[in-house]
């Protein structure tokens, strides 16, 4: 019994297919394993993960029913190009994350086996090693500073000394009435002295400012108190 399909993009066989699903799916979920390991935000999303999946077995298959057809190519272009997602990238790391499970089902597609194996593995352990060794850090220590106090009276100079104490530079970049003139709002950029840390700079102006709200902007994450 002949287990081979014949059509315009030459034979594979059922053999080819076994491997093909199968090895896509193996490197497609070691590379979602390894965006799991290495994310390090909130915005973490099981199903974009599992569509990593997915999406290395479809351009796979694809990539066996396109085979050196230059025609097949051109019409699977053209349907695919009346599809269109809505959903927003949150990360530009997950945008290299879908090239890379679409190379590897590319190369598994058109059996570069080998190929594809290869590269997964070796971009996977660059990755983990990025992410280990923490490689292209930029340690920012200049925060933006947003204080609150009450309008009756001035608070300037007990807001400086704060900053004075816990970081080598300040420059008042606003001021601002808010809340019918009830408070005034101060925003400062600030270089943080080392050694500091922003919950100590929170802690020191919210004793300066009647317990009223102090936001400190970073380049990672927000403290908002």
């Amino acid at each position: 019994m002949d287990f081979s399909f014949q059509d315009l993009s030459g034979t594979f066989s059922v053999a080819d297919i076994a491997i093909a699903m199968s090895l896509s799916f193996v490197l497609s979920a070691m590379i979602g394993w390894v965006y799991r390991a290495t994310h390090r935000n909130v915005s973490y999303s099981q199903s974009y993960v599992q569509t990593l999946v997915v999406l290395g077995m479809l351009i796979s298959l694809i990539m066996l029913v396109v085979g050196s057809n230059i025609a097949r190519a051109f019409a699977l272009v053209g349907a695919l190009s009346v599809v269109r997602f809505r959903n927003a990238i949150k990360e530009t790391r997950d945008v290299g994350f879908i090239f890379l499970v679409m190379g590897v089902g590319m190369a598994v597609g058109t059996r570069f086996y080998l190929l594809a194996v290869v590269a997964a593995v070796a971009i996977s352990l660059i990755v983990m090693i990025m992410h280990r060794f923490d490689w292209f850090r930029l340690n920012v220590r200049r925060q933006v500073v947003k204080v609150q106090v009450p309008s009756d009276e001035d608070h300037t100079h007990a807001i400086q000394d704060v900053l004075i104490r816990h970081t080598d530079e300040f420059e008042l970049v606003s001021m601002e009435s808010i809340r019918a003139g009830a408070l005034t709002e101060l925003m400062y950029t600030v270089k943080v002295k080392k050694g500091s840390e922003p919950a100590d700079l929170i802690a020191g102006l919210r004793e300066r400012n009647h317990g009223q709200s102090v936001t400190v902007l970073t380049g990672y994450d927000q403290s908002d108190l």
